[in-house]
């Protein structure tokens, strides 16, 4: 026996747009830190997931947009020596950064809304960050550094 089922077009726009799934082996660890932040959040588990997957892809996207940007910017203005008129590091604000950045040390990604260190500066000069680890152990230094384990 044959069915012959003919969907309307509103039908068939809806059983296109329907979401994919995806399995994935995880850790035990994580499958119960997954569980357990969904319901304290008062979310399903896949709803968590999702959102996680949605925000990480966006902030890897801006993460990778500023860092171009920051290429671009060093480029333009080149590496020169450190001359009588470079503004001098007075100290370091603890931030909550509302722009993704660099640490000038370490080179570590600091991602925005997350806690980071601003220059304060004698005089006006770009922005330069730091991660609070790079500050607490050398705020006065000025070389770069290798990243962090």
């Amino acid at each position: 026996m044959y069915t012959i089922v003919d969907m309307s077009e509103g039908e068939r726009r809806d059983a296109d747009r329907k979401e994919r799934v995806i399995h994935t082996r995880v850790a035990e660890d994580l499958d119960e830190e997954i569980k357990r932040r969904a319901q304290s959040l008062g979310v399903s588990v896949s709803n968590l997931v999702r959102n996680i997957l949605q925000n990480a892809i966006g902030l890897v996207e801006d993460i990778v947009a500023d860092g171009a940007e920051a290429v671009q910017a060093a480029r333009r203005a080149g590496t020169s020596p450190p001359t009588a008129s470079d503004p001098r590091l007075l100290g370091w604000q603890s931030a909550v950064l509302a722009v993704n950045a660099v640490c000038e040390r370490c080179n570590g990604l600091l991602p925005r809304g997350t806690r980071a260190a601003i220059a304060l500066l004698s005089s006006p000069a770009p922005p330069r960050f730091r991660c609070e680890r790079c500050v607490e152990e050398e705020p006065t230094d000025h070389g770069p550094q290798a990243p962090h384990d």
